[in-house]
């Protein structure tokens, strides 16, 4: 229990009190990593769709040759370049999930 002077029990409530933030703040820390890590492997679910998009665009452009063989060059040209473009939103994903694992800006607003 606490003794008769008010500065033991005032003391013991401080105490209580940085404890217990301390707990708090390490949950809250857990929190937004956890968070983090699920929103990173939600960030790398963007790595599908340039994937899909480029074996798509290939065929097409396989098809294309096949067809017009003398066009060759304008189809490979455009082929890559939309190659490049659908890349870049797999790049974009990849970024983002990287700063969520190890650049983690919400960590800061704790």
């Amino acid at each position: 229990m606490y003794a008769d002077n008010g500065i033991y029990s005032d003391e013991s409530r401080i105490t209580k009190i940085i404890n217990k933030t301390k707990g708090e703040i390490i949950m809250e820390k857990a929190i937004v990593l956890a968070a983090s890590a699920i929103g990173a492997g939600l960030a790398m679910i963007a790595g599908v769709g340039p994937g899909i998009g480029q074996g798509f665009a290939a065929g097409k452009a396989a098809e294309a040759v096949g067809r017009q063989p003398e066009a060759k060059g304008a189809i490979t040209s455009t082929m890559l370049f939309g190659c490049a473009v659908a890349e870049s939103t797999g790049i974009y994903g990849l970024v983002v999930a990287l700063i969520l694992l190890f650049a983690n800006p919400l960590i800061g607003l704790l």
